[in-house]
């Protein structure tokens, strides 16, 4: 079997990526999007006609010029997400606009709407994933959607505290990102690289792994942002990990062993002590991560920023 094969034994894979032709080559199970990847793909000639869809379904439900753009904006996130649906068994994920990640009230009539458009094509709920930044107010919101039916994932997540909030609202899946810590830490102590076993991204995953593992948690962990493919090796047996096409293509090309790396059984035999995150210790805990902090804050302005593009695309055409 090839690296991916066998990696499909221990964890469930998932494709990082808004193109289709990428997610039918590699089987995964569940697909991930954000704006980043959405506007990526929406600049390409094959996928227009979602865009032009969403286009004309906002002006047929906006009440004016900005509801409008707003309401279009949505559909074409929800259009990626029902065509990757066509594709994978499992779930797709669907992210909450950047610029609402301090806002509680608004990220929850947003990410309202984005599940009546998946209903209203005949998509079950239970198949959607509302992505939302791991900040506080992102944690309050998760809390409230849960208890609706509305499954969440905790993206932009660098830290053992923001992990640990999340689980205690019941949140259905954390994507601690990997190579984005790396790329930090990389930067800031001025060295080319780490061997795979020390890498700071590795380490604060599995961190968070065995943490969950540990006190029973249930909600599940996606390893994600990886920037090479030994990344990802050093985290098999993680519940989940989403991987772009290019390392899925490496993996599935490559086939010596692949060993399980964590598992809860040797999590179970650690000595971790439970913590308590109420707002006072989330943001306590951020603070005193520099790494956390600085990666939370530039996601989100980068995602805001892609929102922004995709926004300037659909007023073009209106």
């Amino acid at each position: 079997m090839n690296k991916l094969e066998q990696l499909k034994k221990m964890t469930t894979i998932v494709a990082d990526t808004g193109e289709f032709e990428e997610i039918k080559k590699y089987l995964p199970t569940d697909a991930t999007t954000n704006p980043s990847l959405v506007f990526s793909a929406s600049s390409k000639p094959e996928y227009q006609f979602l865009i032009d869809e969403a286009v004309q379904w906002g002006k047929k439900n906006g009440k004016n010029p900005k509801d409008i753009k707003e309401q279009a904006l949505d559909k074409v996130f929800v259009n990626f997400g029902l065509e990757i649906l066509k594709i994978v068994p499992g779930r797709v994920s669907t992210e909450v606009d950047a610029r609402l990640s301090f806002d509680v009230e608004s990220s929850i009539k947003k990410a309202h709407h984005l599940i009546s458009l998946y209903e209203a094509a005949g998509i079950d709920r239970k198949r959607i994933l509302i992505k939302l930044a791991s900040t506080w107010e992102g944690v309050k919101v998760a809390e409230v959607l849960e208890k609706e039916g509305i499954h969440c994932n905790m993206t932009l997540m660098f830290s053992l505290g923001q992990a640990i909030a999340s689980a205690q609202v019941g949140a259905t899946l954390i994507s601690p990102f990997v190579g984005r810590i790396l790329d930090w830490y990389k930067k800031n102590e001025n060295k080319e690289s780490y061997p795979p076993a020390e890498d700071p991204g590795v380490i604060s995953v599995a961190q968070i792994y065995n943490y969950y593992k540990k006190m029973g948690i249930k909600t599940q962990i996606m390893g994600a942002s990886f920037r090479n493919a030994d990344e990802i090796l050093e985290l098999a047996g993680c519940d989940l990990l989403t991987i772009a096409p290019k390392l899925l293509q490496e993996l599935q090309s490559a086939e010596s062993p692949v060993p399980r790396k964590i598992d809860p059984q040797a999590a179970q035999k650690m000595n971790i002590e439970k913590i308590i995150v109420d707002e006072k210790t989330f943001r306590w805990m951020l603070n005193e991560n520099p790494m956390a902090t600085d990666k939370l804050a530039e996601g989100i302005r980068n995602f805001a920023k892609d929102n922004i593009k995709l926004e300037k695309m659909i007023e073009q055409r209106l």
